[in-house]
């Protein structure tokens, strides 16, 4: 086998590796995006069963779900904070 077909070899096989690393990071960030909207959403709906002794609720859309699975306790917080001021 010719030596520069085995470095044209080499060489692809690290392109199709830096363009996997490359295209993996989107996906993992979405994929920890999507799981924190979902616990996002989960922390509304127990908020808003305990809030509701105490008439505090906030509507759980996806951006609300969104803030509070990234921020956490403090998006929740900020959120009532929005939904006085508003």
């Amino acid at each position: 086998m010719p030596v520069h077909t085995i470095v044209a070899f080499a060489a692809g096989l690290v392109i199709l590796w830096v363009l996997c690393k490359i295209l993996s990071f989107p996906v993992k960030v979405i994929g920890k995006l999507i799981v924190n909207a979902l616990l996002g959403a989960v922390v509304l709906f127990l908020f808003n069963l305990i809030g509701g002794f105490f008439g505090l609720s906030i509507p759980i859309n996806a951006l609300s779900a969104i803030i509070t699975g990234i921020l956490g306790v403090p998006g929740v917080i900020l959120l009532l904070i929005f939904q006085m001021i508003l």
